[in-house]
C-alpha cells in the first residue's frame, strides 16, 4: 500500500514540512529544502494514506467515526528514541512503540538475524515431535536470565496469548494434583492482561467486560493498589499493606480450596502506570504461600529490563510460579511471547507424562526466536538492564517527578522506565477533572503536537520510553512534556475548567 501510495510531487510542491525540536519549536529535523511529506527521500501523500487507512484497516481500540473524521497519524520511520510521521515531524516516542521498542528504532543487527533466519529455515511448527535451533537456544537464553527455578519456557506469539495459556496451565496443574474445584483465579480492578476472552476476563478493565459477557467464569477482582485514589488518611506503606490484604479477603471469601492463582503485573501498565507501595508485594507473596495460591507475574511490559531487571518480579521481591512475558523479548520487532514456567508446575506437567493440549501454529517461530536472541544479546552487551537500574532510571525519577510542581500535577511518580502524573484541576484543596472533560486527551493531543508521545489513561499521563534514552535525551522529553502540559492549563483554562 505505502509504495502506491508514494506522491508524485514536482518542484512547484515544495511547502515545508515542520519538525519539531526540543523546546516544541520548528527546527531542523528535515532540511529546508525538503518537500512537504518527506522522510528519509520519500514523498507521502497523507491524507490518500488516511482514505486508504479509514476504508479498510479497523484499528484495535478505536472509535473509527471519529478516526475517519480525524485521520490517523502515519507513521513511517523510526531511529534511536524518535518516530517520524508522513508529514515529516519528528517526535519522541515516549511510550516505545507500545511499551516493547526496549532497544530502540533502526537496530540493523536485528533485521540481519531476522534476514539469515529467514534464508536457513523461515517456519517450521513446535508439533509432532519437531524442535529448531532458535526455539532451543532461546528457551536456553531465557532459563539463564530468568529468576532461580524457571527451567522451562511455553511458546506463544502475543502477551494476550500467554496470559490465555496462564488460565489453561494454572487449571491443569491444579487437575493434574487431584485438586480440580480449585479454579478461581484472582486479578485487580483496572489492570490489563491482555483482550483474548481469557486476557481481558483476567484484566479488570470495566469498558472491556461490557462487551462480550466478560469475565468468564471462576475469574474474580480485588482493588488496585492505588494509594493516590484508595488511601487518603493512609502513609503509602501502610496503604501497600491493607490493599495487598483484599487478597487474603477475597481468598477467604471464596474459599481457600477453590482458589487457584493470583495474577498481577509488578507496575500495572496499561492501567495508568499504578506504581504500588514498597509494602504491597511482600505481603501479596505471603498470602500466597500461606494459601497454597500460585502467583503469576505478568512481566508482558516489565519485563527485559524495563524496571532495571530482567523481569519486574525481582525489582519486586516476589518469587512467582508463572512469568508471562512478550512485547520486550524482540523490542517489539517481530511478534513473540510466552510463559515462563517454574519447578512447582514444570516437574509435574512433564512427571505426569499426559498431553498439555494447548499451542499455536507459529509457538516457537524460528525467526521470531532468532531476533529475540539477538535483542537479548544487545540488552547485554550495552548493559541497559543496569543502566536502567543505576544511571537513566534515577535521572528519569528525578526529573519526571520535579513535573509535581506544575500547578497542574497532583502527582508524579517514576519507577525504572516507566512513570506517570496525574492532572488535577486544584491541589489545595484537592479536586479532579470530571471525567467527561477528557483533561487527559486534551493534553494528549498537546503532547502530539509538541512533537512528544504520551499516553492518556484517564486523568493519567504515562511514559515507558525506550532503554536506550540517554540524559540529554530525557532532558528533551522532559521540557517537552512541561511545554505541553503549560499548553493544557492555558486551554483549560479558556475553556472555563478551572
Amino acid at each position: 500500500m505505502q509504495a502506491r501510495m508514494l506522491k508524485e510531487v514536482g518542484p512547484a510542491a515544495t511547502e515545508e514540512a515542520p519538525a519539531f525540536a526540543p523546546d516544541g519549536a520548528p527546527s531542523s529535523a528535515l532540511p529546508s529544502s525538503a518537500p512537504y511529506g518527506a522522510t528519509e527521500g520519500k514523498l507521502y501523500d497523507t491524507r490518500a494514506l488516511q482514505q486508504a487507512d479509514s476504508a479498510h484497516y479497523l484499528h484495535p481500540a478505536t472509535d473509527h467515526q471519529q478516526l475517519a473524521q480525524l485521520g490517523a497519524r502515519i507513521v513511517v520511520r523510526g531511529e534511536g528514541v524518535y518516530i517520524w510521521d508522513s508529514e515529516g515531524h519528528r517526535i519522541l516516542d515516549a511510550m516505545s512503540g507500545l511499551w516493547c521498542v526496549n532497544v530502540g528504532y533502526g537496530r540493523r543487527e536485528l533485521a540481519d538475524a531476522a534476514y539469515r533466519q529467514l534464508n536457513t529455515l523461515p517456519f517450521y511448527n513446535s508439533f509432532f515431535n519437531t524442535s529448531n535451533v532458535p526455539a532451543i537456544e532461546l528457551a536456553q537464553t531465557l532459563s539463564r536470565i530468568a529468576p532461580p527455578g524457571f527451567g522451562h519456557v511455553f511458546y506463544v506469539n502475543s502477551g494476550s496469548e500467554g496470559n490465555d495459556t496462564v488460565v489453561r496451565m494454572v487449571r491443569r496443574y491444579w487437575d493434574l494434583m487431584g485438586r480440580p474445584q480449585r479454579k478461581v483465579i484472582i486479578s485487580r480492578r483496572n489492570a490489563y492482561h491482555g483482550s483474548t476472552m481469557a486476557g481481558a476476563s483476567l484484566g479488570g478493565m470495566d469498558a472491556m467486560h461490557a462487551q462480550g459477557d466478560l469475565p468468564i467464569p471462576n475469574i474474580t477482582h480485588i482493588e488496585q493498589p492505588y494509594h493516590f485514589d484508595n488511601g487518603a488518611g493512609m502513609t503509602r506503606d501502610e496503604y501497600g499493606v491493607l490493599a495487598a490484604r483484599r487478597l487474603e479477603e477475597k481468598i477467604l471469601e471464596l474459599g481457600a480450596e477453590r482458589v487457584a492463582a493470583f495474577i498481577g503485573e509488578p507496575v500495572q501498565g496499561a492501567g495508568g502506570v499504578i506504581i504500588p507501595p514498597e509494602t504491597y508485594w511482600p505481603e501479596i507473596q505471603r498470602i500466597c504461600d500461606r494459601y497454597g495460591v500460585l502467583l503469576v507475574s505478568d512481566e508482558v511490559i516489565c519485563g527485559f529490563g524495563r524496571l532495571g531487571y530482567w523481569f519486574g518480579c525481582e525489582r519486586m521481591g516476589t518469587r512467582p510460579d508463572l512469568i508471562t512475558f512478550a512485547k520486550g523479548v524482540t523490542s517489539g520487532y517481530i511478534p513473540l511471547g510466552g510463559v515462563l514456567i517454574g519447578e512447582r508446575i514444570s516437574k509435574v506437567l512433564i512427571e505426569k507424562g499426559e498431553e498439555f493440549a494447548h499451542g499455536f501454529t507459529y509457538s516457537g517461530h524460528p525467526v521470531a526466536c532468532a531476533v529475540a536472541l539477538e535483542n537479548i544479546a544487545i540488552l547485554s552487551r550495552e548493559h541497559l538492564v543496569t543502566r536502567v537500574r543505576e544511571d537513566v532510571g534515577p535521572y528519569l525519577k528525578q526529573r519526571f517527578e520535579a513535573l509535581a510542581e506544575h500547578p497542574l500535577v497532583g502527582q508524579a511518580e517514576a519507577c525504572g522506565m516507566m512513570a506517570a502524573l496525574v492532572l488535577v484541576k486544584s491541589k489545595a484543596p484537592l479536586q479532579r477533572f470530571a471525567e467527561e472533560l477528557k483533561a487527559g486527551m486534551l493534553c494528549r493531543g498537546h503532547m502530539f503536537d509538541t512533537g512528544v508521545v504520551m499516553r492518556a489513561v484517564g486523568d493519567r499521563m504515562i511514559i515507558a520510553p525506550p532503554l536506550v534514552i540517554t540524559r540529554t535525551q530525557i532532558d528533551e522529553m522532559i521540557s517537552l512534556i512541561r511545554r505541553s502540559l503549560d499548553l493544557t492549563l492555558n486551554d483549560a483554562k479558556q475553556r472555563g475548567w478551572m
